[in-house]
């Protein structure tokens, strides 16, 4: 035979109020008992720890983690609620009620994110200003309207991830390109060499051949990313989608997990610095650094082209040493160091201290500039060549050479110089021009460079081509 339990009813209103939250007025749910002796339902101290850290009644001092389940109160409140008040049996789901006051959830706050009901309003409701309401309908517009300005964003960038993926392909293809070009190059040079610079030619190769590899997989690993990245946001998409195809409250109730689920926080993918070939480490100036072998051969360029920084209007010879306009517009990556739309380039290396010149044979061209630049300088929009913009250097252009100060200085010139010297002092902070052939100073521009400098080249929007002169070496040995 079945247990059965009789509850005395006849102070059911006197039980029934010592059994209720001073908070909510709601048979306690989950009392807990505080160091001062009262007890509350634990979600109603936890919406008033919102206010105050006090005793509600007595204004004591609570600290959090004090206070303790009250199991006494809890088991008394569970009999009453079984035995002795059979109204207070919940006739409606959990999740369409308030946990706190057992009424019906009807209301949208929208500062807390979150669905109520009408007993929750005075807990949303302070001195200084009370929360937004809304009814549950209107909360989920609003959610709905959040949620699918995210969803837009995320398929934006799928887009954008999508449109990134040939680049990247074209990318692998043009550090292919980059690598044979080089591997040609330095076969020619280490021909003439053959006999004694065998075991050099087999490192360079190495060398060459690792850096290939090490790039190939750099760029592979950021398709293979973008891809995932891809993926995801598609899941990620049909995720939210399919949560905001639920009924509005369960929507709501959901609503912040689901905000905080639809998050996505990974860097947005794209071709990084240094992601070519260093083709200055490889091809440039290489007779110089195999001189103590083969010093009668040497051919030693103290100042070699970037062909990473080359305007795609531009073409390089295989060793790097002289530019030309390009016929037609060369099939380049638009790496972050590439010059696009202005037709500049700039030197393999780049100068933080010392003393460094470097030639450049300038010869019939109408239109050239030379100088130096700041590593910072802009590549990717047109801007106006000044010491302002961080480039010091002088050009021609319509018969008339000029010093790129703002002020825009006319040089005067004896007669006009065939090839131009450039000097670079970086610890006087100088950069000064010469007519190399007959050693007659032009002009000497100062600043404190405070980052790394570049020698700058702007062959001009013509197919005569601009050359490094080959520097003279002196051996002096210890």
């Amino acid at each position: 035979m079945a247990e059965s339990m009789d509850v005395d009813t006849t102070e059911g209103p006197t039980l029934r109020l010592d059994l209720t939250c001073s908070l909510c007025y709601a048979i306690y749910c989950d009392p807990v008992l505080l160091p001062c002796s009262h007890s509350f339902c634990r979600a109603c101290l936890e919406s008033n720890r919102r206010f105050t850290k006090k005793c509600p009644l007595c204004r004591a001092q609570v600290k959090p983690g004090q206070e303790v389940t009250n199991l006494a109160l809890k088991n008394a409140c569970e009999t009453y609620v079984r035995f002795a008040d059979p109204t207070l049996t919940e006739t409606t789901t959990p999740e369409d009620t308030c946990k706190m006051h057992r009424k019906p959830l009807t209301l949208y706050c929208v500062k807390d994110e979150e669905p109520i009901c009408v007993d929750c309003v005075s807990l949303h409701t302070t001195h200084e200003h009370t929360h937004k309401l809304l009814a549950i309908q209107e909360g989920a517009n609003v959610a709905k309207k959040e949620l699918s300005l995210k969803v837009e964003i995320f398929e934006r960038k799928v887009e954008s991830y999508k449109k990134l993926t040939p680049q990247l392909d074209n990318t692998i293809e043009y550090i292919k390109s980059q690598a044979g070009q080089a591997e040609v190059q330095i076969k020619a040079e280490f021909e003439s060499l053959r006999v004694l610079l065998a075991d050099l030619e087999t490192s360079r190769l190495k060398a060459l051949a690792s850096e290939e590899e090490q790039k190939l997989s750099a760029v592979q690993q950021l398709i293979g990313k973008t891809n995932n990245d891809i993926t995801g946001l598609k899941k990620l998409i049909e995720s939210v989608t399919r949560e905001m195809g639920n009924e509005d409250l369960a929507l709501l109730q959901n609503f912040q997990k689901l905000k905080r689920k639809a998050q996505w926080t990974r860097e947005e993918c794209s071709l990084p610095n240094n992601s070519l070939l260093d083709m200055g480490k490889h091809v440039g100036g290489l007779s110089f650094k195999i001189w103590k072998t083969m010093q009668p051969h040497i051919k030693f360029n103290s100042v070699v082209l970037d062909p990473n920084t080359a305007s795609p209007w531009l073409h390089l010879s295989p060793d790097l040493t002289s530019v030309e306009l390009s016929p037609e517009l060369l099939t380049v990556p638009d790496n972050p160091e590439r010059f696009n739309p202005c037709v500049f380039l700039l030197g393999a290396e780049g100068y933080t201290s010392g003393k460094h010149r470097w030639d450049l044979k300038v010869g019939g061209n109408t239109t050239w500039i030379v100088g130096v630049c700041k590593e910072s300088v802009v590549r990717k929009q047109k801007f106006t060549i000044s010491t302002k913009r961080g480039v010091w250097c002088i050009g021609l252009s319509k018969g008339v050479y000029t010093v790129y100060t703002p002020e825009r200085t006319e040089l005067q010139v004896q007669h006009s110089p065939q090839s131009i010297r450039i000097k670079l002092n970086m610890d006087k902070g100088e950069v000064s021009f010469w007519d190399a052939e007959t050693a007659t100073h032009l002009v000497t521009l100062k600043h404190d460079f405070d980052e790394k400098m570049f020698p700058f080249f702007g062959p001009g929007l013509q197919s005569t081509p601009m050359i490094l002169s080959e520097g003279k070496v002196s051996v002096h040995a210890s």
